[in-house]
C-alpha cells in the first residue's frame, strides 16, 4: 500500500509514535529519530519490562520502524538529518513551536525546497500554542472527563490514553490524504494536528447534544444520554451490557427476557417513551438479569438479535486475538508486522552512513516510488 513511502520519524511518547507505526504497518519505510543516551521517554516508563529491559509501553506504538539517535544540537546530526529530509516523503514532528526553527530545520522551508514533501506537526494545543500536551490534560478541558464516571461522582478519565489514540488516527488520516493531494494540486502538503482539536471533535454526539438543547452535557456512568436500555447491569455472576438501539430491538429484547408487562406497555414502544420511564425499565432489567448468569441471557438475547456483551478484562481479550509481546497488538487497518520496535539506535551506523538505502540492504527492500 505504501510501500517505498519514507517516513522520517522525529516524534515521541504516544500520538506521534502511533502514527508512525500505523503508517509502517501499511508499508511505509520509518525512520526513528531519537536523542542519544535516554531515547523516546516512554523507554524508561515502567514497570512492566521486558527480559531485554525494553517498557511495554514503548514497545506498543513502534514495531515497524528503524532507530538511529542524533543530536539536532550538534551541527553534524543536523547534516544526518538534512539528508534524511533530502530523500524523505513524509515528517512527522512533535516539537514545540520553534524548536527545529531554531536549529536551522524549518518546515516551511523545506516544503518548498522538496516539493515531494509532506509535513505533519503533531502538538497539544495547536501551532501556535507551547503547552505540552498531554493526553489527561486534554481530556479535562475538552469536556471528556465532565461526562465520564457516575452521576453522583467525581469526573473521571477514559481508562485508556485515547485522546492520544484518537490524535495518531487523525494524523494518519491528514497524511494520507495530503498524499493524495501531492500528486494533484500539490497543496496541503503542511499538517497540524493537535490533541484538542481530535478530542473536541471526538465529542460528536455529546456536543451535538448541547448544542440543540442549550443544556449542558452530564455524566451518565453506565447508561446513555439518549437511549434505554443502554447500559450495564450485573447478572447473578459477572457484569454484562445490554444495547437497544431501535424499537425493533426493544420488542424482541423484553421478549427475551420474559419481562411481559413492559412489553406489553405501549408506552414503551418508543424510545421517548422509554426515555420517560428510565428508572422504571432499569429497575424491572436489573432484577430480572440478577436472577441467572450471564452467558444464559447473552445466549437468549443473541438469539434475538438484541446486542449484548460479557464485561472482559483485558487478559480475557488477549486471549481471544493474535497478539504479541513484542509486536504488540495486530494492525487495526490491515497492515503487516515486518520487524518489532527498535533497541534505541539499533540501526544507527548504518542509517549514518547509508540513509535511506537501510531499508533495501538490510531488509532487501526496494523504494518502490
Amino acid at each position: 500500500m505504501l510501500n517505498g513511502t519514507r517516513v522520517l520519524d522525529l516524534t515521541r511518547v504516544l500520538a506521534g509514535p502511533l502514527c508512525t507505526m500505523m503508517l509502517g504497518d501499511l508499508g511505509a519505510d520509518v525512520i526513528k529519530v531519537e536523542r542519544p543516551i535516554t531515547g523516546d521517554e516512554t523507554r524508561g516508563w515502567g514497570p512492566p519490562f521486558n527480559e531485554g529491559g525494553e517498557s511495554a509501553y514503548y514497545l506498543s506504538v513502534n514495531r515497524n520502524k528503524l532507530s538511529v539517535t542524533l543530536d539536532i544540537d550538534e551541527e553534524a546530526d543536523r547534516a544526518i538529518v538534512g539528508e534524511l529530509l533530502e530523500g524523505a516523503d513524509v515528517v512527522v514532528d512533535n516539537f514545540r513551536p520553534g524548536t527545529l526553527e531554531s536549529r536551522g530545520i524549518d518546515p516551511m522551508a523545506l516544503l518548498t525546497k522538496y516539493p515531494r514533501l509532506v509535513w505533519c506537526t503533531i502538538t497539544g494545543f495547536g501551532a501556535e500554542s507551547g503547552r505540552p500536551g498531554y493526553d489527561f490534560v486534554t481530556q479535562a478541558e475538552c469536556g471528556w472527563m465532565a461526562v465520564t464516571g457516575e452521576p453522583e461522582g467525581a469526573p473521571m478519565k477514559v481508562g485508556v490514553a485515547l485522546a492520544d489514540i484518537i490524535a495518531g488516527k487523525d494524523a494518519v488520516v491528514a497524511i494520507l490524504a495530503a498524499l493524495v493531494g501531492r500528486g494533484t494540486s500539490g497543496r496541503g502538503r503542511r499538517v497540524f494536528i493537535s490533541l484538542v482539536d481530535s478530542a473536541r471533535a471526538a465529542l460528536v454526539n455529546v456536543a451535538q447534544n448541547v448544542l440543540v438543547s442549550g443544556k449542558d452535557a452530564a455524566r451518565w456512568g453506565n447508561a446513555h444520554a439518549n437511549l434505554v436500555p443502554y447500559q450495564l447491569f450485573r447478572a447473578a455472576d459477572r457484569p454484562l451490557v445490554i444495547a437497544v438501539g431501535s424499537d425493533a430491538q426493544w420488542a424482541s429484547c423484553v421478549a427475551a427476557l420474559g419481562l411481559d408487562e413492559l412489553s406489553a406497555d405501549q408506552r414503551l414502544a418508543t424510545n421517548a417513551g422509554r426515555l420517560a420511564q428510565r428508572e422504571r425499565i432499569v429497575k424491572e432489567f436489573s432484577s430480572r438479569l440478577a436472577a441467572a448468569p450471564a452467558a444464559v441471557w447473552q445466549q437468549r438475547l443473541a438469539n434475538a438479535g438484541v446486542p449484548t456483551g460479557l464485561v472482559k478484562t483485558v487478559r480475557e481479550v488477549l486471549a481471544d486475538i493474535d497478539a504479541s509481546p513484542v509486536t504488540g497488538m495486530r494492525s487495526s487497518v490491515g497492515g503487516a508486522v515486518r520487524f518489532p520496535p527498535p533497541r534505541l539506535d539499533e540501526h544507527g551506523s548504518v542509517i549514518r552512513h547509508r540513509g535511506w538505502r537501510v531499508f533495501e540492504e538490510t531488509f532487501g527492500q526496494t523504494d518502490g516510488r
